[in-house]
Protein backbone atom coordinates (compact mmCIF):
# COMPACT_ATOMS: atom_id res chain seq x y z
CA UNK A 1 0.00 0.00 0.00
CA UNK A 2 1.06 3.58 -0.65
CA UNK A 3 -0.18 6.34 1.63
CA UNK A 4 -1.15 9.53 -0.17
CA UNK A 5 -2.13 12.74 1.63
CA UNK A 6 -4.87 14.82 0.00
CA UNK A 7 -5.17 18.58 0.11
CA UNK A 8 -7.58 18.21 3.04
CA UNK A 9 -4.88 16.30 5.02
CA UNK A 10 -6.70 12.99 4.59
CA UNK A 11 -4.46 9.93 4.23
CA UNK A 12 -5.42 7.59 1.40
CA UNK A 13 -4.13 4.06 1.08
CA UNK A 14 -3.74 3.19 -2.60
CA UNK A 15 -2.05 0.24 -4.23
CA UNK A 16 0.37 1.40 -6.96
CA UNK A 17 0.39 -0.57 -10.20
CA UNK A 18 3.58 -2.47 -10.88
CA UNK A 19 5.49 -3.04 -14.10
CA UNK A 20 3.73 -6.23 -15.35
CA UNK A 21 0.21 -4.80 -15.21
CA UNK A 22 1.34 -1.43 -16.57
CA UNK A 23 3.25 -3.06 -19.43
CA UNK A 24 0.21 -5.12 -20.37
CA UNK A 25 -1.98 -2.00 -20.36
CA UNK A 26 0.53 -0.12 -22.55
CA UNK A 27 0.71 -3.01 -25.01
CA UNK A 28 -3.07 -3.06 -25.33
CA UNK A 29 -3.16 0.70 -25.84
CA UNK A 30 -0.39 0.51 -28.45
CA UNK A 31 -2.14 -2.32 -30.29
CA UNK A 32 -5.33 -0.27 -30.55
CA UNK A 33 -3.40 2.89 -31.49
CA UNK A 34 -1.39 1.11 -34.21
CA UNK A 35 -4.54 -0.45 -35.66
CA UNK A 36 -6.23 2.95 -35.78
CA UNK A 37 -3.09 4.55 -37.23
CA UNK A 38 -2.87 1.97 -40.01
CA UNK A 39 -6.53 2.48 -40.88
CA UNK A 40 -6.13 6.26 -40.89
CA UNK A 41 -2.96 6.03 -42.98
CA UNK A 42 -4.63 3.86 -45.62
CA UNK A 43 -7.52 6.31 -45.79
CA UNK A 44 -5.16 9.28 -46.08
CA UNK A 45 -3.06 7.64 -48.80
CA UNK A 46 -6.17 7.05 -50.84
CA UNK A 47 -7.50 10.57 -50.30
CA UNK A 48 -4.22 12.46 -50.78
CA UNK A 49 -2.96 10.66 -53.87
CA UNK A 50 -3.26 13.83 -55.90
CA UNK A 51 -1.06 15.88 -53.55
CA UNK A 52 2.68 16.28 -53.84
CA UNK A 53 5.19 14.38 -51.67
CA UNK A 54 5.68 17.23 -49.16
CA UNK A 55 1.96 17.52 -48.50
CA UNK A 56 1.61 13.78 -48.09
CA UNK A 57 4.50 13.76 -45.60
CA UNK A 58 2.94 16.60 -43.58
CA UNK A 59 -0.41 14.82 -43.48
CA UNK A 60 1.28 11.59 -42.37
CA UNK A 61 3.13 13.35 -39.53
CA UNK A 62 -0.07 15.07 -38.44
CA UNK A 63 -1.90 11.75 -38.44
CA UNK A 64 0.91 10.15 -36.40
CA UNK A 65 0.84 12.88 -33.77
CA UNK A 66 -2.97 12.91 -33.66
CA UNK A 67 -3.43 9.15 -33.31
CA UNK A 68 -0.46 8.22 -31.09
CA UNK A 69 -0.37 11.36 -28.92
CA UNK A 70 -3.55 13.41 -29.23
CA UNK A 71 -6.07 10.59 -28.99
CA UNK A 72 -4.47 8.94 -25.88
CA UNK A 73 -4.23 12.33 -24.16
CA UNK A 74 -7.88 13.08 -24.94
CA UNK A 75 -9.00 9.63 -23.77
CA UNK A 76 -7.12 9.89 -20.45
CA UNK A 77 -8.43 13.40 -19.89
CA UNK A 78 -12.08 12.60 -20.59
CA UNK A 79 -12.01 9.29 -18.70
CA UNK A 80 -10.05 10.73 -15.74
CA UNK A 81 -7.05 8.49 -16.22
CA UNK A 82 -8.52 5.33 -17.73
CA UNK A 83 -7.42 4.33 -21.21
CA UNK A 84 -8.66 1.14 -22.89
CA UNK A 85 -5.67 -0.86 -21.70
CA UNK A 86 -5.95 0.49 -18.17
CA UNK A 87 -9.65 -0.29 -18.02
CA UNK A 88 -8.93 -3.85 -19.14
CA UNK A 89 -6.22 -4.24 -16.46
CA UNK A 90 -8.12 -2.41 -13.72
CA UNK A 91 -5.73 0.56 -13.51
CA UNK A 92 -6.20 4.30 -13.29
CA UNK A 93 -3.94 7.35 -13.41
CA UNK A 94 -4.38 9.71 -10.45
CA UNK A 95 -2.55 12.73 -9.12
CA UNK A 96 -0.02 12.46 -6.33
CA UNK A 97 -2.71 13.56 -3.87
CA UNK A 98 -5.15 10.90 -5.10
CA UNK A 99 -7.35 13.25 -7.15
CA UNK A 100 -8.37 12.83 -10.80
CA UNK A 101 -5.94 14.01 -13.46
CA UNK A 102 -6.58 16.94 -15.79
CA UNK A 103 -5.53 17.80 -19.33
CA UNK A 104 -2.10 19.10 -18.35
CA UNK A 105 -1.25 15.85 -16.53
CA UNK A 106 -2.33 13.72 -19.47
CA UNK A 107 -0.47 15.99 -21.93
CA UNK A 108 2.83 15.76 -20.04
CA UNK A 109 2.50 11.99 -19.70
CA UNK A 110 1.68 11.65 -23.40
CA UNK A 111 4.53 13.84 -24.67
CA UNK A 112 7.19 12.21 -22.50
CA UNK A 113 5.69 8.80 -23.23
CA UNK A 114 6.54 9.25 -26.92
CA UNK A 115 10.23 9.38 -25.98
CA UNK A 116 10.41 6.80 -23.19
CA UNK A 117 7.96 4.30 -24.71
CA UNK A 118 7.87 4.74 -28.49
CA UNK A 119 11.37 6.01 -29.29
CA UNK A 120 13.23 3.74 -26.84
CA UNK A 121 10.78 0.83 -27.25
CA UNK A 122 9.82 1.05 -23.56
CA UNK A 123 13.33 0.43 -22.18
CA UNK A 124 13.53 3.76 -20.35
CA UNK A 125 10.00 3.40 -18.98
CA UNK A 126 10.74 -0.13 -17.70
CA UNK A 127 13.95 0.94 -15.96
CA UNK A 128 12.29 3.96 -14.37
CA UNK A 129 9.35 1.87 -13.19
CA UNK A 130 11.63 -0.75 -11.65
CA UNK A 131 13.74 1.86 -9.87
CA UNK A 132 10.78 3.87 -8.54
CA UNK A 133 9.36 2.79 -5.19
CA UNK A 134 5.82 3.33 -6.50
CA UNK A 135 6.41 2.04 -10.02
CA UNK A 136 6.32 5.45 -11.69
CA UNK A 137 7.89 6.19 -15.07
CA UNK A 138 9.51 9.50 -16.02
CA UNK A 139 6.26 10.87 -17.42
CA UNK A 140 4.54 10.25 -14.08
CA UNK A 141 7.34 12.03 -12.20
CA UNK A 142 7.15 15.16 -14.38
CA UNK A 143 3.34 15.16 -14.48
CA UNK A 144 2.95 14.49 -10.75
CA UNK A 145 0.82 11.40 -11.32
CA UNK A 146 0.64 7.81 -10.16
CA UNK A 147 -0.92 4.71 -11.71
CA UNK A 148 -2.92 2.76 -9.13
CA UNK A 149 -4.92 -0.43 -9.12
CA UNK A 150 -8.68 -0.04 -9.00
CA UNK A 151 -9.70 -3.69 -8.79
CA UNK A 152 -8.29 -4.94 -5.52
CA UNK A 153 -9.47 -8.12 -3.87
CA UNK A 154 -11.57 -7.09 -0.89
CA UNK A 155 -12.12 -9.49 1.95
CA UNK A 156 -15.66 -9.79 3.31
CA UNK A 157 -16.57 -7.25 5.95
CA UNK A 158 -15.79 -8.46 9.42
CA UNK A 159 -18.84 -9.37 11.52
CA UNK A 160 -19.34 -7.33 14.66
CA UNK A 161 -21.17 -9.58 17.13
CA UNK A 162 -24.29 -7.99 18.64
CA UNK A 163 -24.60 -7.57 22.41
CA UNK A 164 -26.73 -9.87 24.56
CA UNK A 165 -30.47 -9.10 24.31
CA UNK A 166 -30.67 -7.97 27.92
CA UNK A 167 -28.16 -5.18 27.17
CA UNK A 168 -29.95 -3.85 24.09
CA UNK A 169 -30.89 -0.20 24.65
CA UNK A 170 -29.41 -0.07 28.13
CA UNK A 171 -26.85 2.60 27.22
CA UNK A 172 -29.19 4.91 25.35
CA UNK A 173 -28.43 7.77 27.72
CA UNK A 174 -24.66 7.77 27.25
CA UNK A 175 -22.98 10.87 25.87
CA UNK A 176 -20.78 9.52 23.05
CA UNK A 177 -19.59 12.90 21.82
CA UNK A 178 -16.20 12.67 23.52
CA UNK A 179 -15.27 9.25 22.12
CA UNK A 180 -12.73 9.78 19.28
CA UNK A 181 -12.92 7.96 15.99
CA UNK A 182 -9.64 6.17 16.66
CA UNK A 183 -11.13 4.57 19.77
CA UNK A 184 -14.27 3.53 17.86
CA UNK A 185 -12.07 1.88 15.25
CA UNK A 186 -10.04 0.08 17.92
CA UNK A 187 -13.22 -1.21 19.59
CA UNK A 188 -14.65 -2.42 16.30
CA UNK A 189 -11.42 -4.19 15.36
CA UNK A 190 -11.31 -5.87 18.75
CA UNK A 191 -14.92 -7.09 18.53
CA UNK A 192 -14.35 -8.58 15.08
CA UNK A 193 -11.17 -10.39 16.10
CA UNK A 194 -11.64 -11.26 19.74
CA UNK A 195 -12.44 -14.90 18.95
CA UNK A 196 -9.01 -15.23 17.31
CA UNK A 197 -7.09 -13.92 20.32
CA UNK A 198 -5.77 -15.74 23.34
CA UNK A 199 -8.48 -15.65 26.06
CA UNK A 200 -6.29 -13.84 28.58
CA UNK A 201 -5.11 -11.31 25.99
CA UNK A 202 -8.67 -10.77 24.77
CA UNK A 203 -9.89 -10.13 28.30
CA UNK A 204 -7.09 -7.64 29.03
CA UNK A 205 -7.74 -5.76 25.78
CA UNK A 206 -11.48 -5.64 26.46
CA UNK A 207 -10.90 -4.24 29.95
CA UNK A 208 -8.54 -1.57 28.63
CA UNK A 209 -10.88 -0.52 25.83
CA UNK A 210 -13.90 -0.53 28.14
CA UNK A 211 -12.01 1.68 30.59
CA UNK A 212 -11.13 4.13 27.80
CA UNK A 213 -14.74 4.27 26.59
CA UNK A 214 -16.06 4.67 30.15
CA UNK A 215 -13.59 7.47 30.84
CA UNK A 216 -14.79 9.42 27.81
CA UNK A 217 -18.49 8.79 28.29
CA UNK A 218 -18.38 9.50 32.02
CA UNK A 219 -20.34 6.34 32.84
CA UNK A 220 -18.49 3.18 33.96
CA UNK A 221 -19.56 -0.24 32.80
CA UNK A 222 -22.26 -1.80 35.01
CA UNK A 223 -20.97 -4.18 37.63
CA UNK A 224 -20.99 -7.80 36.54
CA UNK A 225 -21.18 -7.00 32.80
CA UNK A 226 -18.23 -8.42 30.84
CA UNK A 227 -16.20 -5.68 29.16
CA UNK A 228 -16.64 -7.24 25.71
CA UNK A 229 -20.42 -7.20 26.09
CA UNK A 230 -20.26 -3.61 27.32
CA UNK A 231 -18.25 -2.59 24.25
CA UNK A 232 -20.67 -4.38 21.91
CA UNK A 233 -23.65 -2.65 23.52
CA UNK A 234 -22.03 0.79 23.24
CA UNK A 235 -21.16 0.19 19.58
CA UNK A 236 -24.73 -0.90 18.92
CA UNK A 237 -26.01 2.29 20.53
CA UNK A 238 -23.76 4.38 18.30
CA UNK A 239 -24.99 2.53 15.22
CA UNK A 240 -28.58 3.01 16.33
CA UNK A 241 -28.09 6.76 16.65
CA UNK A 242 -26.50 6.93 13.21
CA UNK A 243 -29.43 4.97 11.77
CA UNK A 244 -31.95 7.31 13.41
CA UNK A 245 -30.09 10.32 12.08
CA UNK A 246 -29.91 8.91 8.54
CA UNK A 247 -33.34 7.29 8.25
CA UNK A 248 -35.44 9.01 10.90
CA UNK A 249 -36.50 8.20 14.43
CA UNK A 250 -38.32 5.05 13.33
CA UNK A 251 -35.12 3.23 12.30
CA UNK A 252 -34.49 0.13 14.34
CA UNK A 253 -31.10 -0.32 16.01
CA UNK A 254 -28.82 -2.57 13.99
CA UNK A 255 -27.44 -5.78 15.29
CA UNK A 256 -29.92 -6.22 18.18
CA UNK A 257 -30.52 -9.70 19.42
CA UNK A 258 -30.01 -11.64 16.27
CA UNK A 259 -27.19 -13.07 14.26
CA UNK A 260 -24.50 -14.34 16.55
CA UNK A 261 -23.53 -17.27 18.72
CA UNK A 262 -21.00 -15.53 20.92
CA UNK A 263 -21.35 -15.85 24.65
CA UNK A 264 -20.06 -12.71 26.27
CA UNK A 265 -18.60 -14.44 29.34
CA UNK A 266 -14.97 -13.94 28.37
CA UNK A 267 -12.14 -15.57 30.32
CA UNK A 268 -9.92 -13.43 32.43
CA UNK A 269 -8.18 -13.18 35.75
CA UNK A 270 -11.43 -13.94 37.53
CA UNK A 271 -11.81 -17.19 35.65
CA UNK A 272 -9.31 -18.88 37.91
CA UNK A 273 -11.97 -19.24 40.59
CA UNK A 274 -12.72 -15.86 42.14
CA UNK A 275 -16.15 -14.61 41.13
CA UNK A 276 -16.68 -11.16 39.75
CA UNK A 277 -18.40 -8.82 42.21
CA UNK A 278 -22.11 -8.93 41.68
CA UNK A 279 -22.13 -12.43 40.21
CA UNK A 280 -22.58 -15.84 41.79
CA UNK A 281 -20.24 -17.72 39.48
CA UNK A 282 -16.85 -16.97 37.91
CA UNK A 283 -16.68 -15.83 34.33
CA UNK A 284 -15.73 -18.53 31.88
CA UNK A 285 -15.71 -18.92 28.10
CA UNK A 286 -18.90 -20.35 26.73
CA UNK A 287 -19.95 -20.84 23.13
CA UNK A 288 -23.42 -22.11 22.30
CA UNK A 289 -25.42 -22.63 19.18
CA UNK A 290 -28.08 -20.13 20.24
CA UNK A 291 -28.67 -17.59 23.00
CA UNK A 292 -26.27 -15.53 25.06
CA UNK A 293 -24.72 -15.77 28.47
CA UNK A 294 -25.58 -13.00 30.85
CA UNK A 295 -21.91 -12.29 31.30
CA UNK A 296 -21.80 -13.75 34.81
CA UNK A 297 -21.45 -17.44 34.04
CA UNK A 298 -25.19 -18.00 33.86
CA UNK A 299 -26.28 -20.35 31.09
CA UNK A 300 -29.52 -18.49 30.55
CA UNK A 301 -30.01 -15.65 28.14
CA UNK A 302 -31.25 -12.81 30.36
CA UNK A 303 -31.92 -11.40 33.79
CA UNK A 304 -35.16 -13.32 34.35
CA UNK A 305 -33.47 -16.66 33.89
CA UNK A 306 -30.57 -15.56 36.08
CA UNK A 307 -32.93 -14.68 38.90
CA UNK A 308 -34.94 -17.89 38.56
CA UNK A 309 -31.90 -20.15 38.48
CA UNK A 310 -30.05 -18.51 41.32
CA UNK A 311 -27.14 -17.69 39.04
CA UNK A 312 -26.91 -14.05 40.10
CA UNK A 313 -28.92 -10.93 40.71
CA UNK A 314 -31.42 -9.90 38.09
CA UNK A 315 -30.19 -7.12 35.87
CA UNK A 316 -32.68 -4.30 35.73
CA UNK A 317 -33.28 -3.05 32.24
CA UNK A 318 -33.16 0.68 31.88
CA UNK A 319 -35.66 2.53 29.71
CA UNK A 320 -35.14 2.05 26.00
CA UNK A 321 -34.24 4.68 23.44
CA UNK A 322 -37.87 5.78 23.05
CA UNK A 323 -38.18 6.51 26.80
CA UNK A 324 -34.84 8.15 27.54
CA UNK A 325 -33.36 11.14 25.73
CA UNK A 326 -30.20 10.68 23.75
CA UNK A 327 -27.44 13.17 23.30
CA UNK A 328 -28.19 13.64 19.63
CA UNK A 329 -24.48 13.67 18.79
CA UNK A 330 -23.36 11.25 16.15
CA UNK A 331 -19.60 10.77 15.91
CA UNK A 332 -18.35 10.87 12.32
CA UNK A 333 -18.03 7.46 10.73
Amino acid sequence: MSELVTGEAVALELRPARLPSRALAVLLDLAVAVAVYVAVTVALVASTASLDAAAQTAVSIAAFVLVLVGVPVAVETLSHGRSLGKMACGLRVVRDDGGPIRFRHALVRGLIGVIEILVTFGVVACIASLVSARGRRIGDVFAGTLVVRERVAVSPAAFVPPPPPWLAGRFSGLDLSAVPDALWLAVRQYLTRMQQLDPQVAWAMAERLAADVAARTGAPAPQGVPPAAYLAAVVQERQAREARRAFGSGAAPGGGAGGGAVAWAAPGPAAAGSPVPGSAAPLRPEVRDAGYGAGTGVAGGGPDEAAAGGGGPAVSREPGPAERPVSGFVPPA
